[in-house]
C-alpha cells in the first residue's frame, strides 16, 4: 500500500466515529437534511486536505466541528455576496427592500423557545456563541475554547456572564408578561 492509502485509511479510521455528531451540528445549522449532507462532506474533505496540520493527540472533535463552522460561515457569506433572486420572486418583491439574516440569527432561529431566542438575541455575539456552543451543543469548556480560538478562562467567564444576562433577561420578560418571577 502506498503512503497516501495509508494516511487515507488512517483518517478515516479517526474521523469516522464522530459522524453523527457532524451531522447532528450540519442539521442544526443548517437546518435541511440535504444542505447537512453537503455540509458534513465539504468538511471531511476539507479535514481530509489539512490532516498533516492536526497536531495527533489533540481534540479531533473539536477540530472537525470548527471546520464544519467555519464551512458553514463561509459558505453563507459567499451566498449573501451573490444573493440568487428568481424572477417570480423578485416581482412578487416589486420595489421592496430585502434583507438577508446573519447566519447567527439563522442558527438562533431554530431555538426552540422564541423568549430564549430573543433573549440571546440581545446578548452580544461572543457571550450568545459561547452559551450556544455551551448549553445547546454540550461542548466542554476546553472545546469552546479550541472552537472560539480564545483562553479556557475567558470561556468561563463568558459562559457565566452569558448566563446571568439570560436569567436577567427572562426574568424580565415574564416580569412584563405579568408572570411571577421564577428562579432560573
Amino acid at each position: 500500500m502506498n503512503k497516501t492509502a495509508c494516511a487515507a485509511d488512517g483518517f478515516a479510521d479517526q474521523v469516522l466515529p464522530y459522524a453523527r455528531q457532524l451531522h447532528s451540528q450540519a442539521l442544526r445549522l443548517t437546518g435541511n437534511p440535504a444542505d447537512a449532507e453537503d455540509l458534513v462532506q465539504e468538511t471531511y474533505a476539507k479535514a481530509y486536505a489539512g490532516f498533516g496540520t492536526f497536531t495527533q493527540g489533540t481534540n479531533l472533535r473539536a477540530w472537525l466541528c470548527r471546520i464544519e463552522t467555519n464551512a458553514f460561515f463561509n459558505e453563507y457569506r459567499a451566498r449573501r455576496r451573490r444573493p440568487e433572486v428568481l424572477m417570480d420572486e423578485l416581482e412578487k418583491v416589486g420595489h421592496e427592500r430585502v434583507s438577508a439574516s446573519s447566519a447567527e440569527d439563522i442558527a438562533l432561529s431554530r431555538v426552540p423557545h422564541q423568549g430564549l431566542a430573543d433573549a440571546l438575541k440581545r446578548l452580544p455575539s461572543q457571550l450568545a456563541a459561547t452559551v450556544y456552543l455551551a448549553d445547546a451543543q454540550g461542548y466542554k469548556y476546553a472545546e469552546i475554547a479550541e472552537i472560539t480560538e480564545v483562553p479556557l478562562g475567558t470561556v468561563m467567564s463568558r459562559l457565566h456572564r452569558a448566563r446571568r444576562r439570560l436569567r436577567d433577561l427572562l426574568a424580565d420578560e415574564s416580569a412584563v408578561a405579568g408572570q411571577p418571577r421564577h428562579a432560573v
